[in-house]
């Protein structure tokens, strides 16, 4: 057995449609195996550098060779480092044909964000073939070579495709096995962990390969398109069984077989190490979890390769169990990641490359899987007897777990280990059946096996791509391009009736929350086509806009039925060579600016920029959430808001998209953050299908995503307080507005931040100690107290308010008492802050920057019971407004820059107060000077003065200032005050 280290490449690809028109910078470079990364808010540090195996560049440097294939362009001075599929394909995808014909298990899988080129490498477009076609393609060009030499050899490939979603594993070759709850993960004592009665298909051509392609990425676009479930929310698993037969030099029946998984994972900007960021139902948040899940695992590996005891959690998800031998075992391995070059997308691909170069440290223990084909029939037998004698013998021993199920037992509780035994059993009672059954097979021929796959088992093979050229039809949008157009309806009929399975058959069957029976109808009137709404609740959108009686409809015609079913209008007669192609980032564009939303892109930042990618990604899964919360009758409703960073409590950072929920029964609102809404939504989406089969959906309450405490702590609003004065020892007392994550005022509160002495008496005005250079108070001792002694004008469905803050470098909140009941609590509070002695950057921190003082309570339900239904009350809300789906309630009354200017205004009046003293005082001496005769005064005694301090003027000074006769005076001494 040997050791194999993980290999690694990083690919980069060219600019999307949507990143030229954001006019995105190139933050990406590459040179030889390294790869460099700039900070685009930092140009001027060093590019971040990583080493790998390969490092692709993608970007530019080619150009189409005339029938469609993107090769190097020698004339572009990137033309020679340019990396076309071809180059990817040698470099990578020969290793994994190699090592199948040796042989060696072998697992490639693509990461990186969602549409970063993970599908791109592994599977391509048109000529362009990724490495999945190219791989199969030349395992049947080894085949048929390998026969035409005369080897003595027979060969079996079998195919599978299967998905995971939401922790569900599907069989994308054949739905109806996985239909109610997926296939269940078991794991085999010897094998590892397997998808339990996934399809394997024999297949004894690459014709054959692209049929069965075809049919698992159309099962796939049907559940996509039926959930709204795009490719960055489920991982993909092509698989490809390849067995080689013959007889070894004792003349006994031995075969070489070979696992090889070609793996295109979800996008990876959902993954963040701390899960679901503190929800409770962060189990539901199944991409998470298991990117996640990955992170660690690879993580542990790399530990573990390094030296540590670490225990590497394989089944903390459903992908890590089923690439637990890619990451962890007999298995040789390749990690594709993939990365925008895009200065919009610097922290994903940042994120990307140090996950990268953590995986490259894993290594695996890889060996021939060469055996007897006799010798392996015994030892099932073998293995089932003792299987049956351990559970006979009253189950599992867990001490020896790691020598049964190869199940790595360090750090695991009672509670994981007993629960662990449990499921260890009930696999091997399944596994026993799978050894029987496995038995069978091998001593069936492969023409055998191939024969009674295809009588049983009819390919959807395409016959539509003629039909399409003649004959109108709608086709379904995906945010997947891999995945758009793979669903054709033909519209021939004069009335084609579009709606759910529920009602009268419809010709047309769509499915997904908020498809009425009887949708919509498609009318052909010779030639002419137009569309009507067959339900007056139905949603029907033409081109971003509500359709509200009957209209023409024309070629390239954008429509969304539901909340879920894109789809575009084609008609041939009327298609030209001018017809813009149509995307379904250019449709969800459409949409949100017919809803209110600005998707202009001209002149705008990159904060901007990654502002309105946020609102593209969220408005179509508020509509989704919003029909499952009227199919279900969860009495709640949801709403996009664009957040700025002060009206969150933030001192800094860019505006963020949230999602506003509101109870339409109790009126209480909670806004959530866009990680905490996805993960809810994913959960949403799994009890409306289980809804939709008519299985069990309810929950208990700590796992809906419909249910939220409504004791919980909610934030009323924010004052941002400006520090500048203290940084010139000036106090503050002040009332600001409070406003809410609207940007609405909500309240007024009055706060005072007072310098005072070490024991907390404050300085008045007698004592001035103004400065008029905050560099003054670096190395002096700085105390100050902050006092919030009332909030005026709050909401009266808040209760138990309180304010909190943080003070320079506090990590814990500094908060005042609780007030129930009133909607003008008095505080009263008062805290004293102390640096002794103050730094630069202390200094520097009340020159320029703030406290947020944030108001929190909790909300009272409305008294008035309301017995709603959900889809009624949410009908007449989206009537009101135009159906504008997520009305963006942004619209700032307060102007956030007020508060500062108002103090900064307050500041510089005071200061100008105290020179305008310490001025008179100058006037004062000099006056004085001149009454005594003085021509110089000291540079001390200026000092002296301009601090305000007792000076006692003498005939002569500190440093010998001398009258105009040069002689001593005399006179009387003088106070200047």
């Amino acid at each position: 057995m040997a050791e194999e280290s993980v290999k690694v490449a990083v690919r980069v690809r060219p600019f999307n449609k949507r990143e030229r028109q954001r006019n995105a910078k190139l933050i990406i470079d590459m040179k030889g195996p390294n790869s460099y990364i700039q900070d685009p808010e930092n140009p001027n540090e060093e590019p971040r550098s990583f080493a790998f195996d390969y490092s692709y560049w993608s970007h530019d440097g080619c150009k189409d060779d005339g029938n469609g294939y993107y090769g190097k362009d020698t004339s572009h001075p990137n033309g020679k480092k340019f990396a076309d599929q071809r180059t990817v394909y040698d470099d990578l995808g020969k290793g994994v044909l190699k090592n199948a014909w040796e042989g060696f298990n072998s697992t490639l899988f693509a990461y990186g964000q969602t549409g970063s080129g993970k599908s791109w490498s592994m599977v391509g477009y048109g000529v362009n073939k990724g490495i999945v076609p190219l791989f199969c393609d030349e395992i049947f060009q080894g085949i048929d070579k390998k026969k035409a030499d005369g080897e003595a050899l027979e060969f079996e490939v079998e195919f599978s495709m299967l998905e995971i979603y939401n922790e569900q594993v599907r069989d994308l070759l054949n739905p109806k096995s996985s239909k109610r709850g997926g296939l269940k993960v078991r794991q085999h004592p010897k094998k590892g962990f397997y998808a339990d009665g996934l399809t394997f298909a024999p297949v004894n051509s690459y014709k054959q390969i692209e049929e069965q392609m075809e049919e698992g990425t159309t099962n796939r676009t049907v559940a996509a398109t039926n959930m709204n479930a795009t490719s960055s929310r489920a991982h993909t698993i092509v698989g490809i069984k390849f067995v080689q037969k013959y007889k070894n030099a004792a003349g006994e029946d031995t075969s070489k077989t070979a696992i090889c998984n070609l793996v295109d994972l979800a996008g990876s900007e959902r993954a963040d190490s701390t899960g679901a960021t503190g929800d409770r139902l962060k189990e539901g948040a199944a991409i998470n979890q298991s990117l996640s899940s990955l992170g660690n695992v690879i993580s542990a590996l790399a530990d573990k390769a390094n030296g540590k005891n670490v225990r590497v959690p394989f089944r903390d998800s459903v992908l890590t169990k089923l690439l637990k031998n890619a990451l962890g075992g007999n298995s040789k391995t390749v990690m594709i990641a993939a990365v925008s070059p895009a200065d919009i997308n610097y922290d994903e691909s940042l994120s990307t490359l140090r996950y990268a170069d953590r995986a490259k440290q894993i290594k695996t223990s890889v060996k021939v899987n060469e055996d007897p084909t006799e010798k392996l029939i015994r030892e099932l037998n073998e293995e089932n007897e003792r299987l049956k004698q351990m559970l006979a013998s009253g189950g599992i021993d867990m001490s020896k777990a790691s020598d049964v199920g190869d199940e790595d037992t360090t750090g695991m509780s009672d509670e994981e280990i007993a629960a662990l035994k449990k499921e260890m059993e009930e696999d091997f009672k399944a596994q026993m059946s799978e050894n029987a059954n496995e038995m069978e097979e091998m001593k069936k021929s492969y023409e055998e096996k191939l024969k009674a796959f295809q009588e049983g088992h009819v390919p959807v093979v395409s016959e539509t791509n003629e039909k399409k050229k003649t004959t109108p039809h709608i086709y379904n949008l995906n945010f997947d391009p891999q995945l758009s157009g793979r669903i054709v309806y033909f519209t021939e009929l004069p009335e084609n009736k579009i709606g759910s399975k529920k009602g009268d058959p419809s010709d047309i069957v769509l499915a997904g929350p908020s498809i009425q029976e009887q949708h919509a109808v498609i009318f052909n009137e010779g030639g002419k086509f137009a569309i009507e709404r067959g339900n007056s609740s139905g949603r029907l959108l033409r081109n971003g806009e509500p359709v509200s009686s009957k209209t023409e409809l024309c070629n390239n015609d954008r429509l969304m039925f539901g909340t879920t079913q894109l789809m575009v209008f084609v008609n041939p007669k009327e298609a030209g060579s001018s017809d813009t192609e149509v995307s379904y980032e250019m449709a969800q564009e459409e949409i949100a600016s017919n809803s209110g939303f600005d998707m202009n892109t001209e002149n705008k930042s990159r904060d901007d920029m990654l502002l309105q990618e946020d609102l593209m990604e969220v408005l179509p899964a508020i509509e989704e959430a919003n029909s499952i919360s009227e199919e279900l009758d969860k009495k709640l409703k949801f709403d996009a808001i664009v957040v700025s960073p002060e009206a969150r409590g933030d001192i800094k950072g860019r505006s963020e998209v949230m999602i506003k929920v509101t109870n339409i029964e109790t009126e209480i609102e909670w806004v959530w953050p866009r990680t905490k809404f996805f993960n809810r939504k994913y959960v949403m989406q799994e009890m409306y299908e289980n809804y939709a089969e008519g299985e069990d959906w309810q929950l208990p309450a700590e796992k809906d995503p419909f249910e939220e405490d409504p004791n919980a702590e909610t934030h009323i609003g924010s004052v941002k307080a400006w520090l500048k004065s203290l940084s010139y020892q000036i106090e503050m007392d002040e009332q600001l507005e409070i406003t809410d994550f609207k940007g609405t005022e909500v309240g007024l509160l009055n706060f005072e931040i007072r310098p005072c002495d070490k024991k907390g008496k404050e300085y008045t005005e007698a004592d001035d100690i103004f400065v008029d250079d905050p560099k003054a108070l670096v190395g002096r001792d700085v105390y100050f107290n902050v006092k919030i002694t009332k909030a005026l004008g709050l909401p009266k469905k808040f209760t138990d308010v309180y304010a909190k803050f943080l003070m320079y470098v506090d990590d814990e909140p500094t908060c005042t008492k609780k007030i129930a009941d009133t909607t003008n609590p008095e505080f009263n509070f008062k805290k004293q802050f102390s640096f002794a002695p103050a730094t630069k950057q202390l200094v520097s921190y009340l020159e320029d920057s703030a406290i947020m003082i944030q108001i929190w309570g909790k909300q009272k339900p409305s008294k008035v019971k309301k017995n709603l239904n959900t889809k009624q009350t949410l009908h007449k809300l989206s009537e009101a407004k135009g159906q504008s789906s997520a009305a963006n309630t942004n619209v700032k009354t307060v102007d956030p820059a007020k508060a500062k200017f108002m103090m900064e205004v307050a500041m510089l009046k005071k200061k100008q107060e105290k020179l305008e003293h310490k001025m008179a005082h100058m006037r004062k001496m000099v006056q004085i000077a001149e009454d005594h005769n003085k021509q110089r005064i000291s540079l001390k005694l200026i000092k002296e003065i301009m601090n305000s301090q007792m000076i006692k003027m003498r005939g002569d000074d500190d440093d010998g200032g001398r009258g105009g006769s040069g002689k001593s005076d005399k006179s009387k001494a003088c106070v200047l005050l």
